[in-house]
């Protein structure tokens, strides 16, 4: 081996070389381990000879026990002893050259100092390791690094280069700094430097001085055995800390991890619970379905509702995405970091927050078109009502007095003609009253709508009908009364009068009909129902010639009794006895039909126009929706087949759908715009369109899944990344991978079915039974739900070759923080961790109660393992 020739040839040298300086350092070196077992020696020739302190050495320096030692005086056996202990170095791998038994026992210097040598190469050096290098390479190369940012200092060899003391006390400051001002130290006083290397180190580091500084000054090439021998004890007395370096760095990127992970834990907790608070208070509003009394109120509710969609809920959309997002990556980082899966506080697992959204959608479902149908509800109460309370108006106008009069006992104090009179003016009232019972008619069923549509003032409205149908029965009583009593007493009448009041009656109730019509309100939605209106008005206005035909004639009837009074000088004291009306009062009415009529003419143009441009509202929203809509679906289908497709690495796929996702986002003005003619549409109470079959709700509802499938598609391919990454699976690997799930994924749902995943794992050479295969569905479905997922598959795939950090790594770390206690003391972590992660262990350790505690131990096992979820902190 190459340190047997290293020794064989190092031997040769050192027979011939000048031994005096070795001789003190050696023996220091001695004593320095022969001090654990409480012995020591004076003379390294002399106390060696029989062999017995030579096999203790080797036991204290190598840990193990060597053969029983022969305790006798004699020559043999000391020579027994010396060669049982030649015998245990030689097994360890070290080959002696010419030294021998017998040379040790007669006290031979130069070969017990060789032998030495020997022992201190094996046991103090070799084993010395550094960045691959070993032995006298590996420590020159360790000086070389720990000195490295100190002035003066350039370590080369194992002589010259630490004449000057300062190597020495450069390994010591870099170590424990607090031991040496380094600052203070001069290059040209190698003396002080030496000397106070050595005081430190034997005081503070447990090094005894083997070196002498005054030899090492006076001499031109100080011994390289004698120096390497001191500085290989710096490197034993210092390999503990580095040790603990290590074992810290092992704990804080254990801790950081978990610091980090118990972050995004608390972030998830925070938004789900803000979220969930957020739904909690948002259902019973869109659960509220108790109407408002008023469109204006009514519309109030319907704009609230076109903020929350367009405002308050798309936020809301994106907590939900992003919390879905986080809770994935977080789950996929604990995986990857061997922790146990995260389960959230009760109540706000991602299932919960998917059901109280579903809650949420179920109570905003069918909300808005609640709100429309109210609208158009009050819409056509406001028109009844006022059609209600217009014909009250005009009956309660017609009936003024009309009691009073039929409630009269004239005719028991008249003449017969004026009885007669009295007759014929009855019947022409009759005639009247019976031309007004389809008036009162269409004002209780009026009335009787308003009830049915559950009209918020129908106290008010059934009082007053109820007041007219009371009027009507007490006028149909009277009249009937007053008929009967002046019947006996007629004999004739006046039949010019007569015709008159019978042909004005109708005439008249035509007239205040026809004014009713044309002041009359309407509501229409359509083109088609405004067209209707016009047609019939039109009809109506065909019919005024022979109108005016009629109102001649019966104003030539008046004309004619004028024409016989005059010609026969008749005495006709008073009006018509058999009617109200008069000549005036047709032809004021006649005046105002015509009046009436450019008025509605221009009433249903007015509407016509507004027709026009609510289609117009319709083309125009139905255009953008035609095109936006499939827009959304050819979308969807396209994130889908990327997120199946091998298309370069992971980190393209990634970059691709985030330039996708970009573009999707530039897409949200036409969304917006869309929105915009939506609300001129309710603006304008259009309630339905022919001309496309979406609804903005479709349009929302399709936009929101684009947004969250972009964004979880996104969310899986960083998912992937981080598991290739941690678990050192190479993109070739992950391309097998993707191409054995796609060919398995026979649906192209992005997800595999259990029998779909039995036959993967069978084309891939596995053979298991039916408990196997269980086994295998509980780790990549442990929710049950019948499909695999491809970052489960992966997980699965790559799971044997996870090289992560475990409890029993960590707990080993923290035991040589401790000094191999069974505890650790606050202190230590404060010293051997950055401030915040000492605190982060001493807020979550409990106190260590074994046997050896002592006041302030903590339980680092406990702790170790709960990091791990193996137990509970």
């Amino acid at each position: 081996m190459w340190y047997t020739r290293l020794f064989a040839l190092v031997f040769k040298r050192f027979l011939s070389a000048h031994i005096l300086f070795g001789t003190a350092t050696f023996t220091a070196w001695c004593n320095s381990h022969l001090r654990k077992a409480g012995t020591q020696i004076e003379n390294i020739e002399e106390d060696f000879r029989d062999g017995l302190k030579l096999m203790l050495l080797l036991e204290v320096i190598s840990g193990e026990r060597l053969a029983k030692p022969e305790r006798g005086k004699m020559r043999v056996h000391k020579i027994s002893n010396v060669n049982k202990a030649l015998n245990f170095i030689a097994s360890k791998g070290v080959k002696l050259v010419s030294i021998g038994a017998e040379e040790i026992v007669d006290g031979n210097a130069k070969m017990t100092l060789g032998m030495i040598w020997t022992i201190i190469l094996r046991f103090a050096i070799q084993d010395i390791s550094v960045e691959e290098t070993s032995a006298k390479e590996g420590l020159l190369l360790w000086c070389q690094r720990k000195t490295a940012p100190y002035k003066n200092v350039n370590i080369q060899n194992f002589h010259i280069s630490w004449k000057d003391g300062l190597g020495f006390c450069a390994l010591i400051h870099r170590h424990r700094p607090e031991l040496i001002d380094y600052g203070k130290l001069r290059k040209d006083d190698p003396m002080t430097n030496l000397n106070t290397a050595f005081d430190v180190a034997e005081k503070y580091l447990d090094i005894p001085k083997m070196l002498d500084a005054e030899d090492i000054v006076s001499t031109l090439r100080p011994d390289e055995k004698a120096i390497m021998t001191y500085v290989s004890c710096y490197y034993h007395a210092f390999s503990g800390k580095q040790k603990a370096e290590t074992a810290a760095n092992r704990i804080c990127k254990v801790l950081a991890v978990n610091q980090e992970n118990e972050q995004l834990m608390e972030d998830y907790e925070k938004l789900a619970s803000d979220l969930l608070e957020w739904i909690r208070r948002t259902i019973p509003w869109l659960e509220n379905r108790v109407p408002e009394n008023t469109m204006q109120a009514m519309q109030q509710k319907l704009e609230d509702f076109r903020d929350y969609r367009r405002l308050h809920k798309p936020p809301k959309v994106q907590e939900k995405c992003q919390l879905e997002i986080n809770f994935n990556t977080l789950q996929t980082k604990l995986r990857l970091s061997n922790r146990p899966a995260f389960m959230p506080s009760e109540g706000k697992m991602v299932s919960d927050i998917s059901n109280a959204w579903g809650s949420l959608e179920g109570a905003e479902k069918g909300y808005e078109e609640w709100l429309l149908n109210e609208i158009r509800r009050l819409e056509r109460l406001d028109h009844l009502a006022e059609k209600f309370r217009q014909k009250a108006a005009i009956h309660e106008a017609w009936t003024d007095g009309k009691e009073e009069m039929l409630q009269q006992k004239d005719y028991e104090t008249a003449s017969l003609s004026d009885i007669k009179a009295l007759l014929k003016k009855h019947e022409a009232f009759e005639s009247d009253l019976a031309a007004h019972q389809d008036r009162v008619e269409q004002i209780a069923a009026i009335a009787q709508e308003l009830n049915e549509l559950e009209y918020y003032d129908s106290p008010s409205v059934n009082a007053r009908c109820q007041q007219i149908c009371d009027q009507w029965d007490s006028l149909g009583v009277l009249t009937q009364k007053r008929s009967e009593r002046t019947e006996k007493l007629l004999e004739t009448i006046d039949q010019l009068y007569l015709e008159f009041a019978k042909r004005a009656a109708p005439f008249n109730n035509w007239m205040e009909g026809a004014m009713e019509d044309l002041q009359d309100t309407f509501i229409v939605h359509t083109i088609e129902e405004i067209q209707g209106l016009s047609t019939a008005h039109e009809q109506f206005k065909a019919t005024l010639p022979e109108a005016d035909k009629e109102r001649q004639a019966i104003l030539g009837i008046h004309n004619e009794i004028a024409k016989i009074v005059q010609t026969y000088h008749v005495n006709m004291a008073g009006t018509n006895p058999y009617t109200t009306i008069n000549p005036q009062e047709i032809n004021a009415k006649w005046d105002k039909v015509r009046q009436l009529v450019p008025q509605r003419d221009q009433a249903l143009i007015e509407e016509h126009a507004r027709q026009q441009n609510n289609e117009r509202l319709r083309r125009q929203f139905a255009n953008q929706a035609n095109v936006i809509g499939p827009w959304i679906q050819t979308k969807m289908e396209e994130i889908g087949r990327i997120s199946i497709e091998m298309h370069g690495t992971l980190e393209d796929q990634l970059t691709h759908l985030r330039q996708y996702e970009k573009s999707i986002v530039n897409y949200k003005p036409k969304i917006d715009q869309l929105e915009g003619d939506h609300q001129l549409i309710q603006e304008a109470l259009i309630f339905d369109n022919k001309h496309t079959n979406y609804t903005m709700e479709h349009i929302r509802v399709g936009w929101e899944q684009l947004l969250t499938t972009i964004a979880r598609t996104i969310n899986e391919i960083e998912n992937q990344v981080l598991t290739r990454d941690a678990k050192g699976i190479s993109q070739e690997q992950m391309n097998e991978f993707r191409a054995s799930f796609n060919h398995f994924d026979r649906k192209r749902t992005g997800m595999m079915d259990a029998e779909d995943f039995r036959a993967c794992l069978i084309s891939m050479g596995y053979n298991m039974g039916e408990a196997e295969f269980a086994r295998i569905m509980s780790i990549v479905d442990p929710n049950r739900l019948g499909v695999i997922t491809f970052q489960a598959f992966i997980d699965f795939m790559s799971r044997e070759t996870a090289d992560t950090d475990t409890a029993d790594q960590v707990m080993a770390s923290f035991k040589v923080l401790a000094g191999d206690k069974n505890y650790i003391l606050a202190d230590e972590l404060r010293r051997e961790l950055p401030p915040d992660q000492a605190e982060y262990c001493i807020a979550r350790m409990t106190p260590y109660t074994g046997p050896d505690a002592i006041p302030g131990a903590l339980d680092y096992m406990s702790f170790s393992t709960a990091l791990y979820g193996e137990s509970d902190l």
